[in-house]
């Protein structure tokens, strides 16, 4: 039983449970490629560009170009939660606490979903045949446009600037994750005359999520170190999350634990960046 539990029993009073402010659920998982894993480890193949030969002469051999393979491995991770409910604890409270549990468990896993992609997205990443290359994530943007600034149009302009330099498809949505802080920044750094201050103030008022071809998701998950947050853009395919067994749910009775009501919950997942160009850092100072 959770050592919790006793501050629900009658004698508080409390006619219901109340869930306390917490991310409810992933933000992220249906912002990213999604596939399916069978076994410990998944490999995804991928064909990179090639160039055209100009030919020179009539009759001229046939050109001989190998196109470029190349592949990314996703290794799973299990999740578990359980927390068990007594007999005696249904008949001290005044509610059923079991939906409850199983609420709080689901929002669990889909946070420790969302902290696998952004993992994913600014660590390494295991390529090559067997899966044992590495590749680390592109430097991050910072200096280039203000090393101790928040996040502001040049930081935004210069990640787009990065996608379309290296060719990233336009037609594939594009993401950034960004903490509270950082939808304060725009608004903050963007002039009251600037054409783009209508558009930044909806964005913070929530009546619109996307700006610079970004769409823009807030989470408080994002790493920190020291004043600095790195804020996370990419393009939709540019992670992948490998699924190898979805969130599952199972209530039922532990005859072992004197019937006692389990709420148990588990789900298999693992992530990897796909290609380096299509994920990008932003560090923002915050105060």
């Amino acid at each position: 039983m959770s050592s919790q539990i006793t501050t629900a029993f009658v004698q508080q009073y409390s006619a219901n449970v109340q869930m306390l402010s917490q991310q409810m659920g992933s933000l992220l998982r249906d912002k990213v490629r999604q596939e399916s894993v069978v076994g410990k480890n998944a490999f995804f193949d991928q064909v990179g560009s090639v160039t055209a030969q100009l030919k020179t002469s009539r009759h001229s051999d046939t050109p001989q170009i190998d196109t470029p393979h190349s592949r990314r491995r996703v290794s799973l991770a299990d999740y578990e939660f359980a927390d068990l409910i007594d007999q005696q604890d249904k008949v001290r409270l005044l509610i059923d606490p079991t939906s409850s549990y199983a609420q709080a468990a689901a929002y669990a896993m889909g946070r420790a979903m969302d902290d696998v992609i952004i993992a994913a997205a600014t660590g390494t990443a295991y390529t090559g045949e067997t899966g044992t290359g590495t590749e680390s994530a592109q430097t991050a943007i910072a200096a280039s446009v203000g090393s101790t600034t928040g996040l502001n149009i040049p930081k935004l302009a210069k990640a787009k600037e990065k996608f379309d330099l290296a060719d990233v498809d336009p037609s594939i949505a594009r993401h950034i994750i960004v903490s509270p802080e950082q939808i304060n920044n725009l608004l903050n750094v963007t002039e009251v005359t600037s054409s783009d201050f209508n558009t930044v103030k909806a964005l913070v008022q929530g009546e619109i999520d996307t700006f610079l071809g970004f769409k823009f998701t807030v989470s408080n998950r994002l790493a920190k170190s020291g004043n600095d947050r790195t804020c996370i853009a990419f393009a939709q395919d540019g992670i992948t999350l490998g699924v190898g067994k979805d969130v599952n749910a199972r209530i039922d009775e532990r005859a072992d634990k004197s019937y006692a009501t389990q709420v148990y919950y588990c789900m298999s997942i693992g992530a990897t960046r796909m290609e380096q160009a299509k994920v990008i850092g932003i560090t923002c100072t915050e105060a």
